[in-house]
């Protein structure tokens, strides 16, 4: 699993330095993070950390990133992955107190299928985000009465997926960074898109705030251009395939909202209690694909799942 970049804000640091050098009477020295034998009662004090101090998010991620203080005790050691593990049981506590976010977002359109989306959107009532590609609105007139739905319908933002998509060559695509950078704002002016939110074809690449996950780098450079020109670059937690031509799902509906509920309650997603769900727009050309789809929501409803846009990742604590 990747993981972001945040460390932890000054006031949050301070207050644990405070928390742990009141009680160094009792201890030998200070380590981070590292195998040697600490003391459980720096549980407690975190404990107290948790109620007390906002940003719950910081927290998480200084775990992850291996930045926080741990004292040794040599009178009584324990072990400081069991300490750890007790900070992160009581982290995910203090997430599940806090709503769920679902992000559905379909990458390729305006494709047959988008219509589909668009009015699934308005009968459930769900925010959904579309990641379109420009050189698909050209492909006809329906297409062009796809976006046009798209932009209406206040339950569907609209993002930044390239223009040409690479011509689905994305070695070739990447390899000539300002090419590529080029086509993204091409595809932003084309589709007179509101918002600097992108997702790479072809890559689960994440850059936003201070957080960088790249999966391939052949994506990075032009991820990196992007972000530098004002855009936050998103990827997918989960992604849910459908056959389009048949309407049978590759993944089943059941595994794909469970492997979401296990992210969710693992806190194991990019980001703890915010799971992405890719999809593509020609999933839902068939009757059978559109039920999929409607089945998949309502199961995400009795999840009591709170359904978001992207241009609001990821929602903290």
């Amino acid at each position: 699993m990747h993981l972001g970049f945040r460390g932890l804000r000054g006031g949050i640091f301070i207050l644990f330095l405070l928390l742990f050098g009141a009680s160094c009477q009792n201890f030998s020295t200070q380590v981070f993070g590292s195998n040697k034998q600490d003391s459980l009662s720096i549980i407690d004090d975190m404990e107290h950390v948790l109620k007390h101090e906002p940003l719950l998010l910081d927290k998480w991620d200084s775990l992850r990133r291996n930045q926080l203080i741990f004292t040794v005790d040599t009178i009584n050691p324990i072990s400081i992955n069991n300490q750890k593990r007790k900070l992160k049981d009581s982290l995910r506590r203090e997430f599940n107190k806090h709503p769920k976010h679902v992000f559905l977002t379909f990458d390729d359109g305006p494709l047959v299928g988008s219509f589909a989306i668009d009015s699934l959107a308005k009968a459930k009532n769900v925010k959904v985000s579309a990641f379109l590609v420009g050189r698909h609105e050209n492909m006809g007139n329906a297409r062009k009465r796809d976006v046009q739905r798209y932009k209406a319908n206040p339950l569907v933002a609209c993002y930044n997926h390239s223009y040409t998509h690479g011509y689905n060559k994305f070695a070739n695509f990447y390899s000539d960074v300002k090419a590529s950078y080029d086509d993204f704002v091409k595809n932003e002016n084309v589709l007179d898109l509101k918002h600097k939110i992108a997702r790479l074809p072809g890559r689960n690449i994440w850059i936003y705030d201070d957080v960088r996950v790249i999966d391939l780098k052949s994506g990075a450079k032009t991820a990196d251009t992007l972000f530098t020109n004002g855009y936050k670059i998103y990827g997918w937690d989960v992604e849910w395939r459908i056959n389009s031509v048949t309407g049978v799902p590759v993944q089943p509906l059941v595994q794909t909202v469970n492997k979401m509920r296990n992210f969710m309650n693992n806190k194991s997603s990019q980001t703890p209690n915010n799971v992405v769900l890719l999809m593509h727009d020609d999933m839902f050309q068939t009757k059978n694909g559109r039920k999929l789809l409607a089945n998949l929501i309502d199961s995400l409803k009795k999840e009591n799942y709170k359904f978001e846009f992207m241009e609001d990742y990821p929602i903290k604590y």
